[in-house]
């Protein structure tokens, strides 16, 4: 867990499954990869939560993002509770480098369209984020503001790096931290695996991570 980037008392944690419930079978009724995934549960809107990485993507390019998406566990209760679009997010700390602008933080947030119901109480498929059929994209702050990509005027992915490739003059975006998250909008429970990003995927498994190469 991000510790400064979690509100209020939620859960996200390495575990093994979830399995599909009574009436599931075949390839969705199991976690994708391995045995295991990432676990994640928040109350209600007053909770956030983030797990994630604030090493290892440090300094890359956000321009040359190419694959980002993952496979979730949805439950009819989720669905009741928010929506179909009830679902947790792929989040991206960033330094956006903006000519436009001069902040140097912003978060670069996935919003995933709502899965087919077909779905519920089992995996889902891979869930490919950079493409407009999936969900949309935005900036947190001013950043968000400067470029017309804010969480109430969200953007295609496509449109999102056009307009941070702005030709800023302290160089291109670059990530700062990654992040599995949910909140503060609606109680969650469920889990994540598969995180990819470009040519690696990352197989949550209850003692550990585990990254796994595209070829």
């Amino acid at each position: 867990m991000i510790t400064r980037n979690t509100i209020g008392s939620p859960v996200a944690d390495l575990r093994d499954g979830p399995y599909g419930s009574y009436d599931k079978t075949g390839t969705y009724a199991r976690p994708p990869y391995g045995q295991g995934s990432l676990g994640i549960e928040v109350a209600d809107n007053t909770e956030k939560v983030d797990f994630g990485n604030e090493v290892d993507f440090y300094g890359d390019s956000v321009l040359g993002l190419q694959n980002v998406g993952f496979r979730v566990f949805q439950t009819h209760e989720n669905v009741m509770a928010g929506g179909p679009g009830n679902l947790p997010n792929i989040r991206f700390e960033i330094d956006p480098n903006l000519t436009s602008n001069a902040t140097n933080y912003s978060t670069l947030v996935w919003v995933p369209s709502a899965i087919d119901s077909m779905y519920e109480n089992q995996w889902s498929p891979y869930i490919e984020a950079t493409s407009s059929a999936n969900g949309s994209w935005y900036l947190t702050g001013a950043a968000g503001t400067a470029i017309s990509c804010t969480s109430s005027l969200p953007c295609t992915w496509a449109l999102i790096k056009s307009r941070l490739d702005d030709g800023g003059s302290s160089g291109r975006p670059t990530i700062l931290s990654v992040a599995v998250g949910k909140g503060r909008d609606n109680a969650w429970v469920g889990a994540v695996d598969g995180l990819r990003i470009d040519r690696t995927i990352y197989d949550f498994e209850a003692d550990g991570v585990n990254a796994r190469r595209v070829n």
